[in-house]
């Protein structure tokens, strides 16, 4: 596993082009965001995305799956919203807000028909960068951890993933504290998990 060193959620252009190398060739990276740190791959990868869900143990066909984008324009190629959502997208990304909405029809093949999509727009300059280097969404799940110093100490992080995972991005301490998630899949959103901070 190999480590690159961050500060103030920022990545050098090489830093950056490391990072999108080995998400490119199928690699798997703990990334930090706004809430938890993150276990995250090229959402387009299909092997890549498998990895992921056996990592964490997670059934790709009963777990809505979200995907990390650097902005509403990326988004808007992997879900469907309306004018309404895209209002309440604008007014509270980036932020720790996890928003579900119906898939569209573009969404990779690696997640097995899901007609649902959670999409994160975090607050954090890092990885929005990284996807935007990338140029499609980073799949992303929060790390697991037993001890909450491994949940925030990024070394302590590293050290729980070193046989797992390919490149670990060492930033700030991250937080216990997950993001909201905000079902939008219906008429009004529905806020089906509070998070740090409150829906706009």
């Amino acid at each position: 596993m190999e480590t690159i060193k961050i500060y103030n959620n920022d990545l050098s252009g090489k830093q950056l082009e490391k990072a999108a190398d080995v998400l490119k060739e199928g690699g798997v990276i703990i990334v930090p965001t706004d809430t938890l740190y993150a276990v995250a791959c090229d959402a387009l990868n299909p092997k890549a995305v498998e990895r992921v869900c056996r990592l964490k143990g997670i059934n790709p066909e009963k777990t809505n799956l979200s995907v990390i984008c650097d902005g509403i324009s990326m988004a808007s190629e992997y879900a469907k919203f309306d004018n309404y959502a895209f209002k309440l997208m604008k007014e509270n990304t980036p932020g720790p807000f996890t928003f579900l909405f119906r898939a569209a029809s573009s969404l990779p093949r690696a997640f097995k028909g899901r007609k649902i999509v959670g999409i994160r727009i975090p607050a954090n300059k890092a990885i929005r960068d990284l996807a935007s280097r990338l140029g499609n969404p980073l799949l992303s799940t929060s790390i697991s951890y037993q001890d909450e110093d491994y949940g925030i100490n990024p070394e302590l992080i590293a050290e729980s993933y070193e046989d797992k995972i390919d490149l670990m991005i060492e930033g700030d301490e991250g937080s216990l504290e997950p993001s909201a998630i905000i079902d939008c899949t219906e008429t009004s959103p529905i806020i089906k998990r509070e998070g740090p901070l409150p829906l706009n």
